[in-house]
């Protein structure tokens, strides 16, 4: 089927203003869309700003956190040391209190290969005075 052309300039003129007006509206549909797309970039940027701000200052603080928990650990590893330093040292003033007194024992034991002295010369003595040797007492470990 062919088409008419029309003949009346008026109705030609209409059609041409509707296609214009079609046209001007397409492109004014296109601008506030490119508008709002740039709006809602700016705005993400905004956000994505405000995140990244906030993210920097948690990782701050994380990081103080630790700081703080390691300066924490450092001073009780520290104080545990000293302690367990401390200790020992008690330890080994008690072991050489207990080898002194060891010592003192077995000096005062007469050796196994001598013998011993004659009777008659313990007679002779006045009644010998009894030492009593003190015995070191050794510490109970503490329970762990």
């Amino acid at each position: 089927m062919a088409t008419r052309k029309t003949r009346n300039p008026e109705l030609s003129a209409a059609a041409g203003s509707l296609a214009d007006a079609a046209h001007h509206l397409g492109l004014a549909v296109n601008q506030k869309v490119d508008e709002i797309g740039n709006a809602a970039a700016a705005e993400l940027d905004k956000v994505r700003q405000a995140t990244m701000a906030k993210r920097a200052k948690a990782t701050h603080q994380i990081e103080a956190l630790l700081k703080k928990a390691e300066t924490r650990l450092k001073k009780a590893i520290a104080e545990a040391q000293k302690s367990m330093h401390k200790a020992l040292r008690e330890a080994e003033k008690t072991m050489q209190a207990m080898t002194r007194a060891a010592q003192e024992q077995m000096a005062a034991v007469p050796p196994a290969d001598k013998k011993p002295a004659p009777k008659k010369a313990a007679a002779k003595k006045s009644a010998p005075k009894k030492a009593a040797a003190k015995k070191a007492v050794p510490r109970k470990k503490a329970a762990r």
